[in-house]
């Protein structure tokens, strides 16, 4: 863990992953209430550990039987750090079977919606109510525990769903209190952070902006640092953070790919030099972006032609502005969880750029192009940086903006993507959003958005025969963008939608909506 965010938290909650798909669904938990968690692999040592001094341990759940052959174990030294742990599932039979119970294959798996019975009211399962609803994903059961553990809970075909060992802290539960069907979860986990850890809530927005600041000002001294901006709120919270920290000496770059939507690439540009008096480069580079995927139609060439384009404007203009000691990067946690890499420059120790991660996440940049890293927002979760942009002033139409792919409408043209097609789709687009505004329904979904199909149906207005494109409508809610639903709009808001793009977009005749959740389908077409 970094010594600046050791400073800034001195307790820290540390997930230890077992290869669990909601390890980072933990430590988003832990950090809403208001205490610093972090995802490590469950190869951390105690020692390394012992240096993070953390507050607590949550083993987290995964894959594996701790029978498996390869199965992940921890180091056994770290049951002797003085430490409350909790496990959750595959960490609550990887705690009995390293300190001496048993864990067998269930006669019945559990699996999704189970009753907790409680039989220990107190401690980690205090105001947690009995029968409550809990997420179980579980074939192997604990069936002798540890010496000095008790039960704490039961389901029906689970007889150990929750098990501790009070003077030690040591605690176990075989379902998953992290997730949402989790009814008591919260609960569960409020008091193993607060009443068993000890912790205090001091990871706050306004701690965070503080120390940030402190931060990028002490590591960036007077040098220069650019941002690629593109409008989310990811690079625009970061320009916010940075412009507060260092001024002048930042350089946003906008890239107009030519691929935003209907008036937003002018619109972002106003935004931040006319009202908030950020200096932003606006490059213009459609003409060349759309030449680069001229006739192209599968999706992954689409990807990386518009990547590929990027790095050499962005090379190129970067070389122009400079020279800059600085690259700016809107990484975020779940970004450094899922890579785990890091490059470092051999003479001094920091991480250097050989990836853009911004808004269009498209590949690297060239290896003679190097930067030393700013990255302040590495540590925070999507959710946490809507927080921040909204604490230093951000607008709440950037801060509640809907997540938008990198490449943009090229993506959501089906096919070849041409002039006319884009400016369709974009008159699409502008409806729909103007729509959702106008019901007030926008918060409602996680992304509401038009696609344009490569192909004409026909159709008939105004006694004439058309020969048109349709457009797919996708409205699709999701907690994390990781699976999603698709949205069950009112029919009369469809028709509304539908109608005004039939009527008002020319070379529309035909409007269909899209009811795939995710899986099996994906959020976007391409």
């Amino acid at each position: 863990m970094e010594e600046n965010l050791g400073q800034l938290n001195r307790q820290i909650i540390v997930i230890l992953d077992f290869g669990s798909q909601y390890s980072e669904l933990i430590a988003r938990r832990i950090r809403e209430t208001q205490v610093y968690s972090e995802v490590l692999s469950y190869r951390t040592t105690a020692e390394q550990l012992k240096q993070l001094n953390p507050k607590g341990i949550i083993f987290s759940g995964g894959p594996s039987s701790v029978y498996d052959k390869k199965a992940p174990h921890c180091d056994p030294e770290i049951w002797n750090l003085g430490v409350p742990i909790l496990g959750v599932c595959y960490g609550m039979q990887l705690m009995v079977q390293q300190l001496g119970g048993e864990v067998t294959s269930a006669d019945r798996g559990e699996y999704g919606k189970a009753s907790l019975l409680i039989d220990d009211p107190t401690d980690l399962l205090t105001n947690v109510e009995d029968g409550t609803t809990m997420w179980m994903s579980h074939g192997d059961s604990v069936t002798k525990m540890p010496e000095g553990f008790e039960v704490l809970a039961h389901t029906a075909n689970t007889p150990c769903a929750a098990i501790a060992h009070h003077e030690k802290k040591l605690y176990g539960v075989q379902f998953h209190p992290e997730v949402v069907h989790s009814i008591g979860g919260i609960a569960l986990i409020r008091n193993f952070v607060y009443h068993i850890c000890d912790c205090e809530p001091t990871w706050t927005t306004a701690a965070f902006v503080e120390q940030s600041i402190r931060e990028i000002r002490a590591k960036v001294g007077d040098k220069r640092v650019l941002l690629a901006l593109s409008g989310g709120v990811d690079s625009s919270t970061l320009a916010f953070l940075l412009y507060k920290a260092i001024g002048d000496q930042l350089t946003c770059m906008f890239i107009d790919q030519g691929f935003m939507r209907k008036e937003e690439p002018e619109r972002l540009v106003k935004l931040f030099q006319e009202q908030f008096h950020i200096p932003v480069e606006h490059v213009q580079a459609r003409e060349r972006f759309l030449n680069a995927i001229a006739g192209v139609t599968d999706p992954e060439e689409k990807r990386r032609r518009i990547g590929h384009e990027f790095i050499s404007v962005f090379e190129e203009e970067s070389k122009r502005l400079g020279p800059f000691d600085y690259l700016a990067q809107g990484t975020l946690y779940p970004d450094v969880i899922e890579s785990a890499d890091t490059n470092v420059d051999p003479k001094s120790g920091e991480r250097v750029a050989v990836k853009i991660k911004s808004h269009h996440n498209v590949g690297g940049l060239p290896k003679d192009l190097r930067f030393k890293l700013v990255e302040p927002l590495r540590k925070l979760f999507k959710d946490e940086v809507r927080k921040v942009g909204r604490s230093i002033g951000l607008p709440e139409e950037i801060v509640q903006r809907q997540p938008f792919p990198g490449p943009g409408l090229a993506i959501r043209i089906l096919g070849e993507v041409t002039a006319e097609r884009l400016e369709i789709l974009r008159d699409a687009d502008l409806i729909v959003r103007q729509e959702i505004n106008r019901q007030g329904m926008y918060n409602q979904f996680w992304q509401a958005f038009a696609v344009l199909l490569p192909i004409r149906s026909v159709g008939v207005m105004g006694d004439q025969r058309t020969y048109a494109y349709p457009i797919v409508l996708r409205f699709v809610s999701s907690e994390d963008g990781m699976t999603a639903d698709w949205a069950r709009v009112p029919y009369d808001f469809l028709e509304t939608v539908s109608t005004r793009i039939v009527n008002e977009v020319r070379g529309v005749n035909r409007v269909v909506y899209d009811i795939t959740s995710k899986p099996p389908g994906t959020i976007e077409w391409e």
